[in-house]
């Protein structure tokens, strides 16, 4: 057995003395008016379609969406917005005020009809142009001039990339007066524009959640069958704490896809179509003939699924303790059989669990950098900050977040 087995606004804490600086996220409304002035700079003109999609911190279930597994997101208020007007010229002219994204910031490219879209430079614009590529109404996009905000941190495990897609996407719908029938196309779209567009072969779980997301509820992801459900997530005693590292490892994006790679070989060699399909008990009998770092990733991976399952059904039952043991385990999971967490994370996990009404804390996202999420009663939240800001050697910044609505066209 494993070793380790036995509204629309992010609230905001007022930062305890030894705190690291408190992140204000913008709202909506906030964000669209910035986003709105940057519309005028860039094109002498006042934009008249917005829309707006979330990024999301899975609670648990990490790395499991492409092995056929179970995840448990919930999209947070924070998101990007997408502001623009309709044009004729066949041409799509983009830009971009987030500081973080490579230059050039601001492209023009001719709509798909014309001519077919490819990938290239600046890497943000691909996410834009997969998503035109793959829009089910693409014939029906003549032109438009848009403008790009976020307040979902690049690189932070978050999932500002399919954010981008999901807000272009909802972009599109409300240009062309033409929405998707089924949400779950929509999601597959936009993975399907991450895949072929920014060469990144991730699970469908981001897309979803950003899409599908509901206020009050995580939702829990069967990544074979694409059916969701919602969990309730409305404990009024209990807040979801998602600290930020501030570290961006670039192992990230190299051991992405060596992850996948790894896990498809133990698939192969278990005779399976998946990991989800595998029993831990199978796992284990073949241990001795498995290569020790293929074992150790099938074991993340099977025991990770089961986890999922369970904590939701935790969240059901109002077991806060259930859920806090089920983070920690992946957790330690994740450090050591999937070894994807590095050491700021880790020791954001434990700083959290020093603290008295910590259910349990885990990393969040790829890996390698990004974010922890929290479980933790609310009076404990100022003290958790405080325990972490004395205590991390680097600047971490930290978001009260509570699960929110998926993707939305915006009236301006």
């Amino acid at each position: 057995m494993p070793r380790y087995l036995a509204k629309r606004r992010l609230v905001r804490r007022g930062a305890p003395p030894h705190s690291a600086m408190a992140c204000r996220t913008l709202e909506l409304d906030e964000l669209l008016a910035k986003a709105q002035n940057e519309f005028q700079q860039q094109f002498g003109a006042r934009p008249d379609i917005a829309a707006a999609a979330p990024g999301r911190v899975n609670l648990i279930g990490e790395h499991t969406d492409y092995n056929d597994g179970f995840v448990l997101p919930m999209a947070l208020p924070m998101v990007t917005v997408v502001v623009g007007r309709k044009t004729s010229d066949g041409r799509c002219t983009v830009a971009t005020a987030v500081p973080e994204a490579d230059e050039p910031r601001r492209v023009s490219f001719s709509v798909p009809s014309k001519q077919p879209l490819l990938p290239g430079s600046p890497k943000w614009a691909n996410y834009v142009k997969g998503v035109i590529a793959n829009f089910h109404a693409a014939s029906a996009v003549e032109g438009f001039e848009a403008v790009i905000l976020t307040t979902v941190p690049l690189g932070g495990g978050l999932s500002s990339s399919a954010s981008l897609e999901v807000a272009t996407y909802t972009f599109l719908e409300a240009l062309t007066n033409n929405q998707s029938k089924q949400l779950k196309d929509k999601a597959l779209a936009c993975q399907k524009a991450e895949h072929d567009f920014a060469g990144v072969p991730c699970g469908i779980m981001d897309q979803f959640i950003s899409v599908m997301g509901k206020k009050g509820n995580a939702l829990l992801i069967d990544c074979k069958s694409l059916e969701a459900e919602l969990v309730p997530l409305d404990d009024p005693k209990v807040a979801i704490l998602v600290t930020n590292s501030n570290v961006h490892h670039n192992l990230g994006s190299s051991e992405y896809p060596v992850r996948r790679r790894q896990c498809e070989e133990a698939a192969r060699i278990l005779k399976k179509p998946s990991l989800r399909a595998t029993k831990l008990e199978e796992l284990m009998a073949q241990e001795k003939t498995m290569d020790e770092v293929i074992f150790k990733r099938a074991l993340h991976v099977i025991g990770e699924i089961r986890r999922t399952e369970q904590a939701a059904l935790a969240l059901r039952v109002g077991d806060n303790a259930w859920l806090g043991r089920l983070m920690n385990e992946s957790h330690q999971s994740l450090r050591y059989d999937y070894e994807v967490s590095c050491p700021e994370l880790d020791l954001l996990v434990d700083y959290a669990n020093e603290v008295e009404g910590v259910w349990g804390s885990r990393m969040t996202g790829g890996g390698f950098g990004g974010c922890t999420v929290t479980l933790v009663n609310q009076d404990a939240v100022d003290k958790v900050i405080a325990n972490i800001s004395s205590k991390y050697p680097g600047k971490a910044t930290f978001y009260v977040a509570t699960p929110s609505d998926g993707a939305q066209i915006v009236k301006l």
